[in-house]
């Protein structure tokens, strides 16, 4: 209470906006290369003419590929994070990948003044994307454990920033349409623009804990993890000098300390304890006797792990894979030009953020509510009404759904749902565990995010053949 009472004032905001540029750089080099797919698909499906006749193209299911191996990585670090977190401090973790994130976004805008053959230009590009995702789930994770030892708004802030950034890259994607250049200009000019982002981000992190406001809570952190430390070797020692306490009693002096600040039912994201990251142990005997373990902790929130785990599976199943191909009902004219960043991108990102938003005032149906997973899995319906949309190329199915109205409408309801039921499964798993295993619980539900966000990209092959 006292922390609370003699905590500094945020002037004019800076922390919250810093938090909320910081969310907003986590999630562009995603959303870029997402949102450029009609440039990389452009460059790898050149029509090439062979005596006066069309080569059959090679397919290279780039939107496939590109979403794999953007979401493979936060899988793979996820699970990394016990090894690799304690190793490494969180300064070089969060300004090094974003020097990296920074050097491979100006490699892809150079990139696109380079000719090269369509089969090298796949694989340069698709060691990019792995290598920049990879860095961004380091600084995904890292700022998840930097955001919790802050008053729980800010995580508000930092959930905010990332469900901008697809609005900001697709808003860059129309600016560089609309500029009237040719094609390679206005894409140079499109990767410029996350270079100038990620540059932003970099020097606002670098400001932040010279705010008195930021330094507050850093430092507070900072001390309650040593204090805790020294209390920790002292109980130790003391168990090893006498017998008494054999039986595992705890003395007062060992007591969990508890953060005032951590509020479950306003919290957009999992909450965090102070300089400790999301992880998943599996060594069940080293877990600390006054918590869960991880079994146990999981059979009390495995409803709202599947929840967020299908839910994302449904949504990159289908986007971008199969929605960045559907074509406009009305090819003449620039609209065909402006199509895919509006109907597709624009219409997803923009309400994505209100479903998450809206999590905020409503929360509906309960987390204990038979109706919550039965809805998460109706979403499915999702995923035919997008392929029999006018996907092109096609071989297979029908299109039932030719109009730009119609798919921009189902765009619209997919991506709102999406944001709402995750929003509201990561803030109801840590509020049906006891507070002292709220940590397990969100470390879980990262985990199977990551999950699901793995298992659609991978099922995306499948239903893009189908199409």
């Amino acid at each position: 209470m006292k922390g609370q009472a003699d905590a500094p004032r945020d002037r004019g905001g800076l922390v919250g906006i810093i938090f909320f540029i910081l969310g907003l750089g986590t999630l562009l080099p995603w959303n870029f290369f997402m949102t450029a797919s009609m440039y990389f698909q452009g460059r790898l499906n050149t029509t090439e003419w062979s005596d006066g006749e069309v080569v059959v193209r090679k397919e290279y299911y780039f939107n496939n590929w590109m979403t794999l191996l953007s979401q493979l990585p936060l899988l793979l670090f996820t699970l990394l994070n016990s090894i690799l977190y304690q190793r490494i401090s969180e300064a070089v973790r969060i300004a090094g990948s974003f020097v990296a994130i920074l050097f491979f976004f100006v490699f892809t805008a150079i990139l696109v003044k380079v000719d090269m053959g369509m089969d090298r230009f796949f694989s340069v590009t698709m060691a990019t994307i792995w290598f920049i995702n990879s860095f961004g789930a380091v600084v995904q994770g890292s700022l998840f454990g930097l955001v919790g030892q802050m008053p729980p708004k800010y995580s508000g802030f930092f959930m905010s920033g990332q469900g901008l950034a697809g609005t900001f890259a697709a808003l860059a994607m129309i600016f560089a349409i609309a500029s009237e250049a040719d094609s390679e200009t206005a894409a140079l000019g499109y990767f410029i623009t996350p270079c100038i982002g990620t540059l932003v981000t970099l020097l606002s992190y670098v400001l932040l804990p010279r705010l008195e406001f930021a330094q507050h809570y850093l430092n507070r952190s900072g001390r309650y993890e040593t204090d805790t430390s020294h209390e920790l070797l002292g109980e130790s020692s003391l168990t090893e000098k006498s017998k008494l306490n054999a039986n595992g009693g705890v003395q007062a002096n060992g007591a969990a300390v508890e953060d005032p600040g951590a509020s479950l039912e306003t919290n957009m994201v999992p909450v965090v304890e102070p300089t400790k990251q999301a992880t998943v142990t599996l060594d069940e005997g080293r877990t600390d006797p006054t918590k869960a373990s991880v079994m146990e902790v999981f059979k009390k929130i495995w409803v709202m792990a599947f929840c967020v785990t299908f839910v994302f599976t449904v949504t990159l199943s289908v986007f971008p894979a199969v929605a960045a191909d559907v074509r406009t009902y009305s090819p003449e004219g620039t609209w065909e030009r402006y199509f895919l960043s509006v109907c597709c991108f624009l219409v997803f990102n923009v309400n994505d953020w209100l479903g998450r938003t809206v999590t905020t005032w409503v929360h509906w149906p309960r987390k204990d509510s038979v109706v919550f997973p039965v809805l998460v899995g109706c979403r499915v319906v999702f995923v035919p009404l997008i392929m029999l949309c006018n996907v092109q190329s096609r071989w297979l199915l029908p299109v039932y759904f030719p109009h730009d109205a119609a798919f921009a409408v189902i765009m619209a309801l997919f991506a709102f749902s999406s944001g709402y039921f995750v929003c509201l499964s990561m803030t109801y798993a840590p509020q049906m565990v006891a507070a002292k295993d709220a940590e397990t619980a969100g470390a879980l539900m990262t985990f199977f995010l990551a999950l699901g966000l793995s298992c659609g990209a991978a099922l995306s092959f499948a239903l893009r053949a189908l199409v």
